[in-house]
């Protein structure tokens, strides 16, 4: 489980292929703190590290992940979002995060609004149904806001702070990127979905 906070930005260092996907490693001084085994979101994507060291850590990229995900596309010298899993002790800030991407979106305008910014991304319509006004949503697993909502985009505005210390500041018209939606409207909707299904809504 992840809050959608960003720890800090790593940069990919290298992308390996294997039989079975690819082997991705990741530079960030993170990795000092890191254990073998432990979860890492990586642009909202969880993965589980398999070595760690003081100038970084690897993972195991699947098929599937690269398919379903932008991790695919990452090349060395790419900044990434970074954040380990939350602590059952720890204070909880953005909102639930998996870690399991729900689609892959593209952004559509960039602009400047003051000191901050605002991005619009186009969603899967199969999304829509998960997606509220002021409700939550993970965009290359930044927690955010959705500011504004019309016709399948998505717009968020992005504080200085925010714009700064993630990766969000390096995209461009045109980039795919990550989208989770909030983890209890999704419970929700099937919820209701199953309900209507057994004929117990009117």
């Amino acid at each position: 489980m992840f809050t959608g906070l960003i720890e800090s930005v790593g940069v990919v260092s290298d992308v390996v292929p294997t039989s079975s996907g690819f082997t991705l490693t990741i530079r960030t001084p993170m990795g000092s703190d890191l254990r073998q085994g432990e979860s890492v979101a990586v642009n909202g994507v969880c993965l589980t590290a398999t070595t760690c060291n003081d100038a970084g850590w690897t993972a195991d990229i699947g098929p599937e992940t690269a398919r379903v995900t932008t991790l695919g596309t990452l090349a060395p010298g790419r900044p990434v979002n970074l954040e380990r899993s939350m602590r059952a002790d720890g204070r909880f800030g953005g909102h639930f995060v998996q870690g399991h991407v729900d689609g892959v979106g593209v952004v559509d305008a960039i602009r400047q609004d003051g000191e901050s910014c605002w991005i619009a991304v186009r969603i899967p319509a199969d999304l829509e149904a998960y997606v509220i006004l002021k409700g939550s949503i993970a965009i290359e697993g930044v927690s955010l806001t959705v500011a504004r909502l019309d016709r399948g985009i998505v717009q968020v505005m992005i504080i200085p702070f925010t714009w700064a210390h993630t990766t969000l500041s390096s995209l461009r018209a045109g980039d795919r990127v990550n989208l989770e939606c909030d983890m209890v409207g999704k419970y929700v909707a099937r919820s209701m979905e199953l309900a209507a299904r057994s004929g117990l809504t009117s």
